[in-house]
């Protein structure tokens, strides 16, 4: 596994003017590294995080997962693309509200067809501890029970890449430290992570550490 961000730029354009939220960034991480990107609210970590998952096209520069550039799919194929190789994490959860724990983590296999999903989802329900959560919805969750079940529901497929945004955000130290391990042995077993945050205890988890500011990268 390795991503390769190459020289992407983003614009967002509107009536109030034009803000480029990304300038010309490149960086990778390979397979088994736990990479960090920090920066404040506002300089354009999560438009990266975005672009990087090939949810948001970049006005310029490449990203290629596995030397496959997402953009050259079409939607379709794209779509199972990221299905198969990343799993997402957010701050806010993005929990489906009126589906319980297992449905929840096992969403993502409608994507890919997997054949397995009730055992596959039963496995990571009890790796992060939520057997006694299965079937309660996210409103029934503590914000940790939730983001475990999220972390659930990024791994079902399997993925080689992990792209979190914000993910101990929301939460005590205890439930965030938690999170973070679990990003640390996701690297360990050979998967690549990519968290952006503004939290410093989130960064200290990382190998590798870039900083952003007004869309740039400005240190490695």
């Amino acid at each position: 596994m390795r991503l390769e961000i190459s020289n992407v730029s983003k614009t967002y354009r509107s009536s109030k003017g034009d803000v480029l939220a990304v300038d010309d960034i490149s960086l990778n991480v390979e397979a088994g590294q736990f990479a960090a990107v920090r920066g404040p609210s506002g300089c354009g970590k999560s438009t990266l995080l975005l672009v990087t998952g090939g949810l948001m096209a970049p006005d310029s520069g490449t990203i290629k997962i596995e030397e496959q550039n997402p953009y050259d799919l079409n939607a379709n194929a794209r779509a199972r693309f990221r299905a198969e190789n990343i799993g997402f994490v957010f701050q806010q959860f993005h929990l489906v509200p009126y589906l319980n724990v297992l449905d929840n983590v096992s969403a993502p296999a409608i994507a890919v067809d997997r054949q397995d999903v009730r055992d596959r989802a039963h496995e990571l329900i009890a790796k992060f501890g939520l057997e006694h959560r299965i079937h309660h919805v996210p409103a029934e969750l503590s914000s940790g029970e939730r983001q475990r079940a999220a972390l659930a529901r990024a791994l079902l497929n399997e993925p080689k890449l992990l792209l979190a945004d914000e993910p101990t955000g929301n939460l005590d130290r205890e439930n965030a430290e938690a999170v973070l391990e679990y990003l640390r042995e996701f690297a360990q077993a050979g998967g690549a992570v990519l968290l952006v945050t503004h939290d410093q205890h989130a960064v200290d988890a990382a190998d590798v550490v870039h900083s952003i500011d007004s869309g740039q990268l400005v240190t490695t």
